[in-house]
């Protein structure tokens, strides 16, 4: 009893260190700065709604970006002022349903989850009986269709033109709150028994039905989840950007995605946090490798896109040599830190 009680002060302190640190970066951190944390913040809620589907439930899904978008568009029709929508619909009116709509931030986050959940479960109804390349194929092409149509809807989502004009309400705080709530979700989640269901399908499919575990149940259960938090992540980045079109939201979206589930560890919540974080920072900070390079004997004039050949050629390098990620399946626990500071005798022992 006591060393749980410990390892509950020891929790809470950390996310009160957490807090104050958000609040320092918050106040000191200029508007480039303030936008990477918040991006890391987007990009830890996505990873993990990714992380459920690929990585604790064993499903392979490449559609995550169709989710995004569905949820990024949500979220901005139901935001944006009438005026708004006005001066974006020039070409084709807005569909008059939504011509008046004007919601709040959170209950339009809210309703662009669940809109993406409804389309995940009814995608992941005829999908999810398909299994490894085949299901991954399926989910890319939904993705790529939820594109198309959102490119030759102009009437809803001003087709090709896209949405300009919306609320930047994601801040530090909307990010990183919708972040450590997915967290603590995810925590509960897996230690929970549709945890447990989940891994013993990723583990086995064969043997999980064998035990009892009603495979289809559970399969969808997780693609819903998955594709409602996906759906809040692509609202949260559609109102830091400030503007969204169907090209923001291609496949290279879900390979931003996968790279920091591979990187962190595919089945582990630790993993994909410090991978989101790590990787979103690196990608900021290689920006410079897109324009004109002088150095020493390398030179260029500038070559978009070369940061993602060489995120590219680190996830060949990860998956070549350690595949397991980062963390592989494990996790954080305070275990290990009270075991290293009372050491090996007094943990053999448990005194």
């Amino acid at each position: 009893m006591k060393r749980d009680r410990l390892k509950q002060i020891l929790t809470l302190s950390a996310v009160a260190v957490t807090v104050i640190l958000l609040v320092i970066f918050n106040s000191t951190f200029d508007s480039y700065q303030k936008r990477i944390l918040i991006l890391c913040g987007i990009y830890v809620t996505l990873g993990l709604s990714l992380n459920l589907i690929n990585g604790f439930t064993g499903l392979f899904c490449l559609g995550h970006a169709g989710f995004m978008a569905i949820g990024a568009y949500t979220s901005a029709l139901l935001t944006m002022s009438p005026e708004m929508k006005e001066m974006n619909f020039f070409l084709k009116p807005i569909v008059p349903f939504l011509a008046n709509i004007q919601i709040p931030f959170l209950p339009a986050l809210l309703i662009a989850g669940l809109m993406a959940a409804v389309f995940g479960f009814l995608i992941g109804a005829p999908v999810l009986r398909l299994k490894d390349d085949y299901l991954a194929i399926a989910t890319l092409g939904f993705a790529e269709i939820i594109r198309v149509v959102f490119t030759n809807t102009q009437s809803v989502t001003n087709g090709s033109l896209g949405l300009k004009g919306l609320e930047r309400f994601t801040n530090v705080w909307w990010s990183w709150g919708i972040a450590g709530l997915v967290i603590l979700f995810m925590v509960f989640l897996m230690r929970g028994s549709y945890g447990r269901a989940f891994k013993a399908i990723r583990e086995d499919e064969i043997a999980a039905e064998a035990m009892g575990i009603d495979l289809f149940k559970h399969k969808i259960l997780s693609f819903t989840i998955g594709a409602f938090v996906a759906g809040v992540g692509g609202a949260l980045l559609g109102h830091l950007m400030g503007t969204i079109d169907p090209l923001m939201f291609r496949f290279l979206m879900t390979f931003n995605i996968l790279l920091i589930i591979v990187f962190g560890g595919i089945g582990s919540i630790t993993g994909t946090v410090i991978a989101a974080i790590a990787v979103t920072v690196l990608m900021e900070w290689l920006r410079f490798m897109d324009g004109p390079i002088n150095f020493l004997f390398f030179k260029t004039d500038g070559i978009p896109g070369l940061r993602m050949v060489i995120f590219a050629a680190l996830l060949m390098l990860m998956i070549r040599f350690y595949q397991k990620g980062i963390m592989g399946t494990n996790e954080f626990s305070w275990d290990w830190v009270l075991n290293k500071i009372r050491g090996p005798e007094k943990k053999v022992t448990g005194k």
